[in-house]
């Protein structure tokens, strides 16, 4: 049942006596703001607005440690590496980590572990490797280590210093490093819990600097600490922190004013290859255009490249490294777009129209977008997806799940069956030996069968608000702009309209995979709109559509016009 029915799911009305409170602000912006729970206006002013102040980084658990042992690594020239993860988060961490030390005056270079090679987190031979092989005195890490208890035991018994920096849930032991920030450690009192690991990462830069300042260092830092701030929007917004989260929402604001100047020669290339407008870039041109792009890295090649991306000083170095990164998104979105159809192909053929579960495997399926493949088929088929890489004699797998069906549950009753796993409840991975994979199959089919077997299964679409024609104009989506960034846990807004007519219907794009619209209600003027990846549709849209959609903005040739960004489209009821 490809392209499941959405239902649309209308949110409450703010009641008269509580909207009244909403000073200054739209009704329907007020309506939004109560949507996603601020419903105290004295919240939602604050939201909106955000705060002056960031909080103070040495009010995080193992920050003076860190610093201290920084700071004489810093004295006494030891070599020091910054090892990070593979991913967007993990990259941007370690490229800001390594130029704010640098610009302290660190000996000191980078290590991103090779995603097929070496896998996510620490790595003992990586670590030994560092200490007899290269002279590193001191590791840090960023965006990885919480969980890396037995690696880091090696590593300090080989004689290395290890101070931890990580976002992730704490284990049931914290690793025995020097130092380990993590404002998810119990006892740490640090208001903010859920910063990305490049948010984690200007926290220590900044607690460097705060400190060469204090102590009155003969080197102080070359370069403004808001400099970084461009890396840890992109690390952020890439990494689906919640931008609900007031310090998230200040940290990336600034940070898209960072890039907007257009200061950081790899940003600027990658803003240029993605096509992306100048002085225009926002939450999301970010999630869909630049994330992707530096994650095709480590998911295809080598995360050092866009690394090395991220530092390059001069703008041709830039351009042919952002181009490298473009071309190796696109070989992603092929493989992709050919491992699903390779699956729903199968799927087809044994008349699986509508499983419980979807479980599939291929030597074909690349190990770093079996996670992109298993999201796309739930999203397709809205259920969850185990896609598999399969290897000589253990295959690794990524797990996509919906609200109704805990992956990582079905995994634990499993747990026998499997090398490792682990996850949430609607993404997790796994590894299994190729003799367990039939019954792993089974049991999960099993499992998923007997939880979902009559639930109703399809996909809900939160609306925020039903409008009316005659507001779908550019002062309203302009006041939407006061939500950005949007994000995790703060979507855009969607809104319905309903009995528009559609005056025009036509698949657009690359392989007319997209759908263009033109809308109007009778004696009105047209409204314009676009639905990615609802191309299909276009041949089905006559009479009259109730419409959901985001309020956006387009801009062409210097004019600025509201634009509808369709989520879904129905026959009217109207």
């Amino acid at each position: 049942m490809p392209n499941a029915q959405k239902r649309w799911l209308l949110a409450t009305p703010v009641p008269p006596d509580h909207l009244a409170r909403y000073r200054g602000m739209s009704p329907i912006l007020a309506q939004v703001l109560y949507n996603r729970g601020l419903e105290e206006p004295t919240a939602a002013l604050r939201f909106l607005i955000g705060e002056t102040d960031l909080h103070n980084p040495f009010t995080l658990k193992g920050m003076n440690e860190a610093v201290s042992r920084i700071r004489r690594a810093i004295k006494m020239q030891e070599r020091i590496v910054v090892y990070g993860d593979f991913d967007a988060d993990g990259v941007t961490a370690t490229a800001l980590l390594i130029q704010a030390l640098r610009s302290l005056g660190a000996v000191v270079k980078p290590y991103i572990p090779h995603r097929i090679d070496e896998g996510y987190g620490l790595n003992t031979e990586a670590l030994l490797n560092l200490r007899h092989n290269q002279g590193v005195q001191l590791v840090i890490t960023v965006d990885c280590g919480i969980r890396s208890v037995e690696e880091v035991e090696q590593g300090k018994r080989a004689g290395l210093d290890i101070i931890v920096t990580d976002h992730h849930s704490v284990g049931a032991i914290i690793p025995r490093a020097d130092a380990v920030i993590n404002p998810k450690q119990v006892d740490c009192k640090y208001p903010e819990k859920m910063l990305a690991g490049v948010g984690i990462a200007y926290k220590l830069a900044d607690a460097l600097f705060r400190s060469a300042k204090s102590m009155k260092d003969k080197r102080q830092p070359d370069i403004p600490l808001e400099h970084l701030l461009d890396l840890v929007a992109i690390g952020t917004i890439a990494d689906l922190a919640p931008m609900d989260k007031l310090e998230n929402r200040i940290l990336v604001k600034r940070g898209l004013d960072v890039i907007n100047n257009g200061s950081r020669p790899g940003v600027r290339a990658l803003v240029d290859v993605a096509g992306v407008k100048d002085g225009v870039i926002d939450s999301e041109r970010i999630g869909f255009a630049l994330g992707p792009r530096i994650n095709a890295a480590g998911r295809l090649g080598s995360a050092m490249t866009a690394y090395e991306l991220l530092m390059a000083a001069n703008p041709l170095d830039a351009g042919k490294l952002a181009s490298e990164l473009h071309d190796l998104n696109r070989q992603r979105q092929e493989l992709t777009r050919q491992a699903q159809d390779v699956v729903r192909l199968r799927m087809v053929e044994r008349g699986e129209t509508d499983p419980y579960l979807i479980f599939e495997m291929d030597e074909s399926f690349q190990e770093g977008i079996v996670g992109l493949v298993a999201g796309r088929l739930t999203e397709e088929f809205y259920r969850p997806a185990v896609v598999l890489h399969h290897g000589e004699q253990e295959s690794r797998a990524s797990c996509r799940s919906i609200p109704q069906f805990d992956i990582t549950r079905a995994l634990d009753e499993c747990a026998d069956l499997l090398v490792r796993h682990g996850g949430h409840a609607q993404a997790a991975g796994l590894t299994v030996m190729n003799s367990n994979i039939d019954r792993l199959r089974a049991e999960l089919t099993r499992i998923a069968e007997a939880q979902l077997a009559g639930a109703e299964l399809s996909p809900m679409l939160d609306i925020d608000a039903e409008l009316p024609f005659d507001m779908l104009d550019l002062p309203l989506a302009e006041e939407l702009r006061a939500l950005q960034p949007t994000g995790y846990h703060n979507p855009p807004p969607v809104f319905m309209t309903r009995g528009l007519e559609v005056i025009e219907a036509r698949p657009v794009g690359k392989d007319e995979g997209h759908l263009k619209l033109r809308l109007a209600r009778p004696g009105r003027t047209t409204v314009d709109g676009i639905g990615f990846g609802l191309g299909g549709l276009a041949r089905e849209l006559r009479g009259r559509v109730d419409v959901a959609y985001e309020l956006t903005i387009n801009e062409w040739n210097g004019k600025r016009t509201a634009q509808l960004t369709v989520q879904d489209v129905r026959a009217s009821e109207v």
